[in-house]
């Protein structure tokens, strides 16, 4: 689809104003510089840099970003300041506050405990932390926060299966489900079948990163044999048209980070990329940012993006912030409740759903 120029700008001018749902940010990719400054100051652990220039360099890809493994490092950057308590409890609080500035109304933040123990804290403590800041952001900015812990595909699986058993505890108390991340080319979905099998029978609701770095049939696995009800990106789905089938039928929103996805070459370029053609064939399809520092995202800069790459309307990214409110992992009530919010707040901008 083309739009005129006048419709493009309309409705680009709107996006601002239009009330909004993130499902996948992860903690660690989204550190405000200046915060990281201050808390190497607080832990005396000096930044091994010389200027603001060359840490932004250190924390956010560049145009030229080659690799999902050039992505990756960045995280190693930062890692080592989110060790404590009052670090974990700094960040989430803040990575509310971003969203909030964007008019996102619901937040799902993921973060792996087992890559916050170098100082000792236990993997409980470590959720404990996050979900005292997302609590204090939501009740500080009005922005609905909760968690997924993330298991890791490169940790044991003892190592694992702690993640799963502690997410469980904290179930419903500011944990939403868990999410399966890391390096998926070499540790396919299958490996995990009996850790996910434990978090189905804890009742934990479940989403795995899959179809991003390997290819649709993580992404069958993930769905058949994990249990997940959401894939996030899934970007590779169109290797396999039975993939898409079996996403189809069952109405597995996918967890889609457009700029992210150019990033790490997960796509090759914006003509490649397969939202416009996921929602042609009815897959529900949600945007997110990923990592708003590593990218150097924001939601309002993900829906601009498409609206000038991929043609994308108005109508048609409310209808993408309706799929991510209606796949949140909120309780029935409050989806419920949030729904209802949307729906006022669009009619409110004259724009009915």
């Amino acid at each position: 689809m083309t739009l005129t120029n006048e419709q493009s700008a309309a409705g680009k001018a709107l996006l601002p104003q239009l009330p909004k749902v993130d499902l996948h940010v992860h903690l660690d990719g989204s550190v405000k510089p200046d915060t990281l400054k201050e808390l190497a100051r607080e832990q005396a652990q000096p930044l091994p840099i010389g200027s603001d220039a060359e840490l932004i360099d250190h924390m956010r890809v560049g145009e030229q970003c080659e690799s999902l493994k050039e992505y990756l490092s960045k995280f190693s950057f930062v890692l080592p300041y989110l060790q404590t308590g009052a670090a974990l409890e700094r960040v989430a609080f803040e990575v509310v506050e971003q969203a909030a500035m964007n008019n996102v109304k619901y937040l799902e933040v993921r973060f792996a405990p087992q890559l916050h123990r170098e100082k000792g804290l236990s993997a409980h403590e470590v959720i404990h932390h996050v979900i005292v800041g997302l609590k204090r952001g939501e009740q500080a900015f009005g922005t609905a926060a909760r968690a997924i812990i993330i298991c890791l595909r490169s940790h044991s699986y003892e190592w694992n299966k702690e993640v799963i058993d502690e997410a469980a505890l904290f179930y419903k108390k500011g944990v939403v489900a868990v999410d399966l991340a890391g390096d998926e080319a070499s540790f396919p979905a299958k490996l995990f079948r009996q850790l996910f099998e434990s978090a189905q029978r804890l009742g934990l609701p479940v989403t795995i990163h899959a179809g991003e770095a390997a290819g649709a049939e993580n992404v069958r696995e993930a769905i058949t044999a994990l249990g997940a009800v959401r894939i996030g990106h899934g970007v590779r789905m169109l290797e396999d048209p039975a993939v898409v089938a079996l996403v189809k039928e069952r109405q597995i929103p996918l967890e889609m980070c457009p700029l992210s996805n150019i990033q790490t070459k997960a796509v090759s370029d914006w003509d490649a990329y397969p939202l416009r053609r996921y929602m042609e064939l009815g897959i529900v399809v949600t945007v997110n940012t990923d990592n708003m520092t590593v990218s150097d995202t924001t939601l309002l800069k993900e829906y601009e993006l498409l609206m000038e790459h991929c043609g994308v309307t108005l109508n048609e990214i409310v209808m993408i912030i309706m799929n991510g409110v209606k796949a949140a992992f909120a309780e029935e009530a409050e989806k419920l409740a949030l729904i209802a919010r949307f729906e006022s707040e669009f009619a409110a901008l004259g724009i009915q759903i």
